[in-house]
């Protein structure tokens, strides 16, 4: 089995001496996992840092058995922000929540082009923002629908009651450390009570990062 797809890397482990397993949320194939032989190589370790955007030729013997990644670099993303801690930390934070929540193999359009949408943010002023809300579409997207338009102050999830903040109730311009703080952490009891407690996972240590940056 063969198809080509573009993606970004979620995340990348060791499998041998010369070799990867790499992560990867693409267009039109979901989330998928396979072995890149020399992708530990000087010459080719440098495509693969995370979030970078790469064009996907993936080969299997069977759709059900593991297969192998051969690559090319479309967008260095990652280096972008190298300079910038917050948005590094950011970047880190949005692919692991992908890959602990996206299911495997399912496409899903609409994640990933508001993925794509919130990474090109990530040059504007407000790019915290940004991310805030792109976390509240993601958790509607995987089946949590709610409305902040009705204005109520409290939110119900799991028999727990959550404060809605300030930010999803005004126009997003310049919000304060606190405003900000407060939204990260309204979103991190969303995720935790709709997906991280329920299937036993923890939450990634780069979004915690991103919250006490803002303490």
């Amino acid at each position: 089995m063969h198809w080509t797809d573009e993606g970004y890397l979620l995340s990348k482990s060791n499998f041998n001496e010369n070799s990867i397993i790499i992560e990867v949320f693409t267009s039109t194939h979901g989330k998928y996992a396979g072995i890149v032989y020399g992708g530990s190589s000087r010459k080719q370790k440098g495509k693969f840092q995370i979030g970078n955007k790469i064009l996907l030729n993936w080969k299997s013997k069977s759709e059900n058995k593991s297969g192998y990644f051969t690559i090319e670099l479309i967008k260095p993303v990652a280096p972008l922000f190298f300079d910038d801690k917050k948005k590094s930390i950011c970047l880190l934070s949005a692919t692991s929540i992908l890959k602990i929540l996206l299911p495997e193999r399912q496409i899903n359009t609409k994640i990933y082009n508001s993925f794509e949408k919130m990474l090109d943010a990530l040059h504007e002023d407000n790019w915290i923002n940004l991310y805030i809300i792109w976390e509240i579409s993601l958790i509607k997207e995987l089946g949590f629908e709610f409305n902040f338009a009705s204005r109520e102050k409290l939110i119900k999830v799991n028999d727990k009651s959550f404060k809605i903040p300030k930010l999803f109730f005004k126009s997003i311009t310049k919000e304060s450390k606190t405003e900000i703080k407060e939204a990260l952490f309204f979103n991190k009891n969303l995720l935790l009570e709709y997906f991280i407690i329920p299937n036993r996972l923890n939450m990634p240590l780069s979004r915690n990062l991103l919250e006490n940056y803002y303490s």
